[in-house]
């Protein structure tokens, strides 16, 4: 396969079977808000929606510079599942408790995404399967069982671990000698979530504004080419773009994800892998990986590619590099050693926020009323949902049309983080860290040693991790 017959960009997959959106006007002149919510993703959109919900007076009006769902969460894995940036930074600045606390959220917030989608009639292909994690050296079986060892410690009763045959019982991954699965994920058609959730929000009274840049936040204020929203609160949702607000090019780094999807697969060779429980898929590389069976009955698969552009840039509708096409559709055959001859269909690419301690954040200032959260580090699509109801408290409580919740006490509310570095330092560091972690697997696949490589012990070092 020369690579010639891959559809590249395009925005992703996800929205090339659903087709893209019919576009939405754009912002006609200044206007005024109760709440402006600037991004026209996941946490944007939930955001509005849980403040729709919560406060059906309030005037909520969403801008987005392309359209709802252009950016990670038309583009993502479809993974929901629990996992969130920065759990133990937090736990080592606020104690073990409040950790707990802040995992038990993430655990019921895959239920509430399932509750709300099913609620609110969003089909989006959502099975509710569990994510299995594997490990195919000894090194990566280390990092599994404590990894395993430590959800456990954080509340996760139900996690459960399993050895080579009860990894093969679910997915049959070549190599494969260790396993741990939480019921806490499911899978899903990211396109047709975003676009599912920007119709409800319309439908009970959220104005979504699209091909409407916003190039500058202050107090009250949110800027874009076609007049101003003014608005007691202005909330940034911007996740992997915030770079391109001003002065905002080193809160956030735009990291880059790559994925691919296979053509549909012959029932034969479902009945040799097995993964009749749609669980997503994951392991315990350095340079991981993440992948799922769509409802087509393909496999997705997405991992890293180019890691980061030269002074934060994003990519062009998706459209990736077809060494990283070759080096997906490799992992691809290294899980399915009998997809040798299956052809990739489709790549793209996508952008996700990492701040400088690769801890996901929610912050509300009340005496600007700037709030925006983030940051998820490629676990957005259940953490944008818990990030927009406590959005929604944090704006509830300070307008005083509410109290401090539990969700208002959950110790990722207000952390601040310092900026990365400036160019070219960001860059040097970024692809030198994720070459590391390359050079790492190579050595752990090569020598099948049972500790870490000390290369990647020494990139978790340079990323602050």
């Amino acid at each position: 396969m020369d690579g010639r017959d891959v559809v590249n960009g395009g925005i992703s997959y996800w929205w090339a079977r659903e087709g893209l959106p019919a576009p939405r006007e754009p912002l006609a002149g200044d206007t005024r808000a109760d709440v402006c919510v600037v991004g026209g993703g996941y946490t944007g959109l939930w955001t509005a929606y849980y403040l729709k919900r919560a406060l059906p007076y309030l005037d909520v009006a969403v801008l987005e510079r392309s359209f709802c769902g252009y950016g990670a969460s038309g583009r993502n894995g479809g993974w929901l599942y629990n996992g969130i940036a920065g759990r133990e930074r937090y736990a080592r600045l606020h104690g073990k408790d409040a950790a707990v606390r802040l995992q038990r959220a993430m655990n019921e917030t895959v239920a509430e995404v399932v509750r709300a989608t099913e609620a609110e009639g969003i089909d989006a292909d959502l099975v509710r399967g569990g994510v299995l994690e594997v490990a195919t050296t000894p090194a990566q079986a280390g990092r599994l069982r404590a990894f395993h060892a430590a959800e456990l410690a954080y509340g996760e009763s139900d996690r459960e671990l399993y050895g080579a045959r009860g990894t093969a019982a679910r997915i049959r991954v070549a190599g494969a000698v260790a396993s741990t699965w939480t019921p806490h994920g499911a899978r899903l058609q990211p396109a047709k979530l975003v676009r599912g959730l920007a119709a409800k929000a319309e439908e009970i009274g959220v104005r979504v504004y699209e091909s409407t840049p916003v190039t500058e936040i202050r107090p009250q204020h949110a800027v874009t080419p076609y007049g101003t929203v003014r608005a007691p609160y202005v909330l940034r949702c911007t996740e992997g773009f915030t770079a391109g607000l001003k002065g905002q090019r080193r809160t956030w780094l735009p990291m880059n994800s790559s994925m691919i999807v296979t053509e549909p697969l012959p029932a034969g060779f479902w009945e040799q892998a097995g993964w009749e429980g749609r669980e997503t898929l994951g392991d315990f590389a350095h340079a991981y990986l993440y992948a799922q069976r769509t409802a087509d009955d393909r496999i997705a698969l997405g991992g890293r590619g180019v890691p980061y552009r030269f002074g934060s840039r994003t990519d062009n509708d998706g459209r990736t590099r077809a060494s990283t096409v070759a080096e997906l559709r490799e992992l691809l055959v290294k899980l399915f050693p009998q997809l040798a001859g299956a052809r990739v269909a489709h790549a793209w690419s996508g952008v996700l926020g990492v701040p400088r301690d690769w801890c996901a954040t929610v912050c509300l200032d009340r005496s600007t009323g700037l709030g925006w959260a983030g940051g998820y580090v490629g676990s957005g699509v259940a953490t944008s949902n818990l990030a927009a109801r406590t959005l929604r408290d944090l704006v509830r409580q300070d307008s005083g049309q509410g109290g401090p919740t539990e969700l208002t006490a959950l110790p990722w509310v207000d952390h601040r983080v310092r900026k990365w570095e400036p160019e070219p330092l960001r860059w040097l560091g970024v692809h030198g860290m994720y070459a590391a972690y390359r050079a790492a697997d190579r050595t752990e696949s090569r020598t099948y040693a049972a500790g870490t490589a000390r290369l990647a012990r020494w990139a978790d070092r340079v990323a602050g991790r």
